[in-house]
């Protein structure tokens, strides 16, 4: 049986310099910059800036939208940020549930720097007062009750450098990238079981992830590039 591979199909190059979490809406896509720490929202069809602001996250990795506001993984500052979603300014912060060292830099020392310090959480979902926050160091996805901010369910990730996370349209599954491994699956959140999985070659490395509203999984990779993953997302094997 031959493995799955996607298409990439690039859409357009991103507003800013280092696209790393992306959030579908109606009315556009939602980009959080780990490099100019902006948040924008772009045509789907042209990458046209639609809306763009400042915020006082710290090479953030992951966006999604609820309640009203805009919810971002500050990675390196090992926070989650509530904020305004015209203005992007700061309305709490929250402490990273997976926050740590990732596995693959557990063997540097203090000489390493900023590399062998704790860096938080990456790709972002919410529903229905739930943030749904994937984490490359503890590599769980993390379900957090919002109002209490304590974590209420933990799924165990493939992989070691989980990223991008996005809604299955099959009720209580997500879809995972693991950015290292150039693997995306489908997982049953409840324990963790996988339904199905597909490869992304290089040189493209899938970063941010969501549900499109064309029903396609849309990528970010952080040199840039945003489009989507063309392949069968029904089990084949």
């Amino acid at each position: 049986m031959a493995h799955k591979v996607a298409d990439s199909i690039q859409r357009f190059m991103a507003p800013g310099p280092k696209p790393n979490g992306l959030q579908a809406a109606e009315d556009g896509l939602w980009i959080i910059d780990q490099g100019d720490h902006h948040v924008y929202k772009v045509d789907w069809n042209t990458g046209e800036t639609l809306h763009d602001i400042p915020t006082e996250t710290v090479h953030s990795s992951g966006i999604t939208l609820g309640d009203g506001y805009i919810w971002i993984a500050s990675t390196y500052s090992c926070e989650i940020f509530q904020v305004e979603m015209e203005t992007g300014k700061t309305v709490q912060k929250y402490p990273s549930p997976g926050a740590g060292i990732n596995a693959t830099r557990e063997h540097l020392d203090k000489t390493a720097g900023r590399r062998s310090q704790p860096t938080g959480d990456h790709g972002l979902e919410w529903k229905d007062g739930h943030l749904y926050v994937a984490s490359p160091p503890s590599q769980f996805v993390h379900v957090m009750d919002v109002r209490r901010w304590k974590e209420v369910h933990r799924m165990k990730t493939p992989g070691f450098r989980v990223h991008g996370l996005a809604w299955a349209k099959e009720e209580g599954q997500v879809w995972i990238a693991d950015t290292s491994f150039g693997v995306v699956s489908r997982h049953r959140l409840e324990d963790g079981r996988c339904y199905d999985a597909f490869r992304v070659e290089d040189p493209v490395q899938v970063h941010g992830m969501t549900m499109g509203k064309d029903n396609r999984l849309w990528y970010a990779d952080d040199r840039g590039p945003i489009g989507f993953l063309s392949v069968n997302m029904e089990p084949d094997f």
